[in-house]
């Protein structure tokens, strides 16, 4: 048996971030959220199923407790997202294992592979952040995010409410 590995963020897809997070904020009381315009050139390095791809994101992040759950509403470009709202429509999209190091990260991808899961998409987010989706869905029936890094060290564009 391997490592336990902890839950560092539940995200969620949508299409209409404002609309989102006023509802999580409104019924459940969760914010305040931290949002963030993930575009070029702070996100760079992005690929999507093996090939490289430009696309961009605005995320909202709030602390439940202690584990951080994040609104993605897709903006350009093709990306997961984006399919996953065409498939599925909005609502839960992937969990995240973030890992602490660049070691660690890479090992945990290795494992992850080696065990069939491919990479979906992933870029990085600055100097610091390197985020990857694998797709476990055929293991765990979800996908998984992991990387490193967290976009608490960035500053958001702006907080609501």
């Amino acid at each position: 048996m391997s490592e336990q590995t902890q839950i560092s963020q539940i995200g969620v897809v949508c299409r209409d971030l404002d609309k989102t997070m006023k509802a999580y904020t409104d019924l459940l009381g969760w914010g305040p959220w931290n949002v963030y315009d993930h575009v070029e050139p702070s996100l760079h390095h992005t690929h999507l199923h093996g090939e490289e791809s430009k696309f961009s994101m605005r995320c909202a992040e709030t602390m439940v407790g202690d584990m951080c759950f994040e609104l993605i509403q897709p903006l350009e470009g093709d990306n997961i997202y984006s399919e996953w709202l065409e498939e599925h429509g909005e609502g839960f999209h992937h969990m995240a294992v973030m890992k602490h190091t660049p070691e660690e990260s890479d090992a945990f991808k290795k494992r992850m592979q080696d065990e069939g899961a491919k990479i979906m998409m992933g870029g990085r987010i600055g100097e610091t952040i390197e985020f990857y989706y694998l797709d476990t869905q055929p293991m765990l029936k979800i996908i998984v995010e992991s990387g490193t890094g967290h976009a608490i060290d960035l500053k958001p564009v702006r907080t609501y409410p």
